[in-house]
């Protein structure tokens, strides 16, 4: 029985011992042509060029990062109060549309109303998110600042006001956390009333 347990003899540390299946595997290997070496290796690297050129493709078409549209659709007088006859709000109709893939993120927008070339009425809207491929519609009310309106004595004397409304918006658009783009988009409305 002890013959059987020590039927290999101590090697040293340094020195391994190969069983029979590892050389009748390198046996094998060395056997195979070199051919299919090289085809096997051309596969992988043909492989890795097809994805490459569809990433470059994707980058350069669908994953490209397009500036927001930015449009006023129109303003309209909001509801006065009779209490408070000094004050006077328009309603600015907003919309943002986004061309792109990914959301398009945005701080506080700010459109103010100005009348020749004076700004008489200001508002900030609240940052929010234009979905992807979508537009999004936003009412900004703008107060009138009544002395602004004073100081513009020909807006008083005259029965129809021709005024005009600027809105900036700020953003960015990130697409799979990698391409990341900021954009800034402005649009101007002038409006005969």
């Amino acid at each position: 029985m002890a013959e059987k347990d020590q039927s290999k003899p101590l090697a040293p540390a340094g020195y391994n011992l190969r069983s029979d299946e590892e050389e009748a595997m390198s046996r094998e290997l060395k056997k195979l042509p070199p051919r299919k070496y090289i085809k096997c290796c051309g596969c992988i690297t043909a492989l890795i060029l097809i994805q490459a050129v569809i990433l470059l493709v994707l980058a350069f078409t669908i994953f490209r990062v397009k500036d927001p549209v930015i449009k006023m659709n129109g303003m309209r007088i909001g509801p006065l109060e009779l209490e408070d006859s000094t004050n006077l709000t328009l309603v600015a109709d907003v919309s943002v549309k986004n061309p792109n893939v990914a959301s398009f993120i945005f701080s506080n927008a700010t459109t103010s109303i100005t009348y020749n070339g004076t700004v008489i009425g200001q508002a900030r809207t609240p940052p929010g998110k234009a979905k992807a491929r979508r537009t999004l519609r936003m009412n900004v009310t703008v107060e009138i600042i009544p002395e602004k309106i004073m100081a513009v004595t020909r807006l008083l004397s005259s029965r129809a006001i021709n005024i005009s409304s600027y809105t900036r918006i700020a953003g960015r658009v990130k697409i799979i956390k990698i391409i990341k783009k900021k954009c800034c988009r402005e649009t101007e409305l002038h409006h005969d009333g």
